[in-house]
């Protein structure tokens, strides 16, 4: 299959098949690139999806070329979704791989309306067991940048 931008889409993806019309999705937001459709899932009313078009399983595959559409995309359709709904914040949430819970391998960004007192939590705080164990970590991670070593 080709998506409408060119490229490639994965035939068993829900995503993709939303895309291309195979499978019902209430769309919200398109252009050539990028489309955004409210979650089937919701875990608010007015939960919406921002994808790029293009198949890419994760973060770590999208190309950060599409990153300013995406952006634009979840700008106009978060301000849309707390108008709409009445919400009085907002989540933005991205998720990789099984234990981060991405439950579709179509890379894809939520879209949460929040309301006061909604009771929704994303996740408790972990910490640190000292602020030096923050500093270590703070130093291992700047090194993998440097050194290039940031794959998956």
């Amino acid at each position: 299959m080709i998506a409408s931008g060119g490229g490639k889409v994965a035939a068993d993806c829900i995503f993709c098949k939303i895309v291309s019309r195979e499978a019902p999705g209430e769309i919200l937001y398109e252009t050539d690139q990028v489309l955004a459709f409210l979650d089937i899932a919701p875990v608010s009313r007015g939960h919406a999806l921002v994808i790029p078009k293009v198949h890419y399983e994760t973060i770590f595959d999208f190309p950060a070329a599409l990153g300013e559409d995406i952006i634009t995309a979840m700008q106009l359709v978060g301000k849309a979704v707390m108008r709409a709904t009445g919400g009085t914040g907002l989540n933005v949430g991205q998720n990789n791989f099984r234990d981060a819970w991405q439950l579709v391998d179509h890379v894809h960004w939520h879209i949460i309306p929040r309301f006061a007192g909604d009771g929704l939590t994303l996740w408790p705080p972990q910490g640190y067991d000292s602020p030096e164990q923050m500093v270590l970590l703070g130093r291992n991670i700047r090194a993998r940048i440097t050194e290039g070593k940031t794959e998956v």
